[in-house]
């Protein structure tokens, strides 16, 4: 895609938080802006987990990109895979495409890190799209309707434990709604099995849930898991993921259901820039945010190294990738007009996590909220950051529904469904 005009064009990879960012700051600008995603939605993920818990469904958190900017004529919308870039030529590689750029941001995002253990992904799905977190909400699913068709009571509590990996933000939320979905919106609908009997377990391998978070609000956090009927394992790695479960530490848990939540890594920076990258491949940017030795490439977001303080870097986290995306769109209007831009300055306004139904730990800089209020400001919070007008109404009346009648409102089995495991042997004890 050559450029055909005389209109500076930005390049912007990955349609999340930091590459509409850039594109809402670009947006009526003397700029020819292309917005290149392989998917045709924004995703809000902070909400992924309640997909997979059958609290909402696909489209209450997910957004048409092209009609979020419909109206604006100088944003263009490329439907594609990047497969490749020529910071040098100023180009990219999307397939069988080369499209042509005077800026570039890349806004990729990160990926789930199995540590070196890939294997494990089929056993063990972790939870970045609308595609992992289906498939999650037809496991859960289904391990309950197979709990009630099982012959024996072995094969019965294979599928009634549940194992989540990870006791960062997104592991502590996933424990706590499946421990809703099962003692609560489950616990009348079957006869031969009573769901409220399901033992989930969350297993992290430091001394603590939620290290970023102060220690008396992980404390919180685990008192109240236990309180909710999670299995909290701390200081216990895990070493093996198999069909038939998980072992941590000394202890072989059999379980039909294994979420992977313990972290995450950035594919393709390195063979893209040439740039230094860290362990997880994040590319370690210059203070503006630039590739080193390429002023007019910019990578943000979870892709990008940024030093912060006490030698911390910025979390991957959407307020900082919409920090950045920000910054960069003016220093891209910066550059073309030949003013200087000081360098990045992250402001961190907190931390949140949700733990379960009326449990909730925020930390605003050292003012701590816990406990029902902290719930409410988190779904506030959840709130605003949506994307348009309808799906932040479309959520708040699913919410509205299921905390009144304590029912999940998405409880759909969708896609293939394979055999029984039970028939088939993939799923028996070792």
């Amino acid at each position: 895609m050559a450029k055909t005009g005389d209109k500076p064009r930005v390049i912007i990879v990955g349609a999340g938080f930091g590459g509409l960012a850039v594109a809402r700051q670009l947006v009526g600008k003397d700029v020819e802006v292309v917005l290149i995603d392989r998917s045709n939605h924004h995703l809000f993920q902070p909400l992924l987990y309640q997909v997979a818990t059958a609290d909402l469904s696909p489209a209450e958190i997910a957004w048409p990109i092209r009609s979020i900017f419909s109206h604006t004529p100088n944003v263009s919308v490329f439907l594609g895979e990047v497969t490749g870039i020529d910071l040098a030529g100023k180009s990219i590689i999307a397939r069988d495409h080369r499209v042509e750029f005077d800026y570039l941001v890349l806004s990729t995002g990160a990926a789930t890190s199995y540590f070196g253990h890939d294997d494990w992904e089929k056993v063990a799905p972790g939870l970045k799209n609308i595609g992992e977190a289906t498939e999650i909400r037809k496991r859960l699913l289904l391990a309950f309707e197979r709990a009630e068709n099982a012959e024996n009571e072995e094969t019965r509590q294979q599928f009634m434990n549940f194992v989540v990996v990870g006791g960062g933000p997104t592991g502590v939320e996933m424990a706590g709604a499946i421990a809703e979905l099962a003692k609560q919106a489950l616990s009348h609908d079957f006869r031969r099995i009573d769901p409220r009997d399901a033992r989930i377990i969350l297993a992290e391998g430091a001394p603590r849930l939620l290290g970023a978070f102060p220690e008396d609000l992980s404390e919180y956090t685990r008192q109240s898991l236990e309180k909710l009927g999670v299995e909290v394992i701390l200081n216990q790695p895990v070493s093996d993921i198999t069909p038939q479960g998980v072992r941590i530490g000394d202890d072989f848990i059999q379980s039909a259901n294994v979420i992977w939540a313990a972290g995450v890594k950035v594919d393709h920076m390195a063979d893209w820039t040439g740039a230094k990258t860290d362990r997880g491949g994040r590319v370690e940017v210059t203070p503006d945010l630039a590739i080193p030795g390429y002023p007019d490439a910019f990578v943000i977001g979870d892709a990008a190294h940024v030093a912060w303080r006490d030698g911390l870097t910025v979390p991957g986290i959407a307020p900082a990738a919409k920090q950045m995306g920000k910054y960069v769109g003016k220093r891209i209007l910066d550059r073309i007009k030949g003013n200087n831009t000081p360098p990045f300055t992250y402001k961190h306004a907190g931390n949140l996590a949700t733990i379960g139904r009326h449990r909730a730990v925020i930390d605003f800089n050292g003012f701590k909220l816990k406990g029902v209020l902290a719930w409410w400001v988190w779904g506030l919070a959840h709130i605003y950051f949506l994307i348009g007008i309808r799906a932040p109404a479309l959520v708040l009346v699913q919410w509205a529904w299921s905390y009144i009648f304590r029912k999940k409102g998405a409880r759909l089995i969708t896609g293939p469904v394979e055999p029984d495991p039970e028939k088939t042997d993939v799923h028996r004890p070792l």
